[in-house]
């Protein structure tokens, strides 16, 4: 899961995706393809007073499921995210072995209220 908080003192809103994928190198750039989005559940405007907490989830396949020639294996170091309607990233310190070619092993939901749970 993903959480967003709203760290400022007047209400904010959030509404749709995430832009997430996985990024490494100095300077940081994105490896390979941005997370596919699940069109499971519909895009809705999440209103957040300060403090509250929405949250996105993400999975992520094995990039060794893959094999070599589609996957272009290399490491991310972090998780690049742009909350929904931003322009500006976000990086998460998470190193794993990413695919450099398109192979899609990242997933994504739309914000939905509430913090994220790992369970």
């Amino acid at each position: 899961m993903i959480d967003f908080t709203n760290i400022g003192n007047v209400t904010c809103t959030l509404y749709g995706y995430p832009g997430v994928s996985l990024a490494g190198g100095k300077p940081v750039t994105q490896i390979g393809a941005a997370a596919t989005r699940s069109p499971v559940t519909p895009k809705a405007l999440v209103t957040l007073a300060p403090r509250a907490v929405a949250n996105a989830l993400l999975q992520i396949v094995d990039a060794g499921n893959y094999p070599t020639s589609t996957c272009g294996p290399t490491t991310a170091d972090y998780l690049q995210i742009y909350p929904p309607n931003q322009t500006t990233p976000i990086y998460l310190s998470y190193k794993t072995q990413a695919c450099s070619k398109p192979a899609h092993i990242l997933t994504v939901s739309v914000v939905m209220p509430g913090a994220g749970s790992s369970s």
